[in-house]
């Protein structure tokens, strides 16, 4: 398997980001990409987070991406996916998180609003 530049566009499947082997895309959002990847040394599902080359290029939005990983890491809450590292194997900041399945917030919130409960 061959690593793939984060800065290059859309991971494929089967690529290699550091020890993490891709395995699909979850969604996109204003600061990257997350992607389903395997973690062959704990053998384990994660996600990754990958940052879109405009971030990287912002000193300002890359500190704000590696303050947020940090206040993250340092919580410790059920409703809180798990910080597990950062990588910057593919060239570019990567979060590697607890995998959480589900729906999405969108796909939920599109089922009419959420309970207060």
């Amino acid at each position: 398997m061959s690593e793939t530049s984060a800065t290059s566009g859309a991971l494929k499947n089967g690529a290699s980001l550091g020890s993490y082997t891709i395995i699909g895309r979850l969604g996109s959002g204003g600061m990257g990409e997350v992607y389903r990847a395997h973690d062959p040394k704990l053998e384990r599902d994660v996600a990754i987070k990958v940052l879109l080359p405009e971030v990287v290029a912002s000193a300002e939005r890359l500190a704000r991406f590696q303050r947020e990983a940090r206040v993250l890491a340092a919580l410790n809450h059920p409703r809180i996916a798990a910080i597990y590292g950062l990588d910057d194997s593919g060239g570019s900041p990567a979060l590697v998180m607890e995998l959480v399945e589900g729906p999405t917030l969108a796909d939920r919130l599109a089922g009419g609003p959420l309970a207060i409960d």
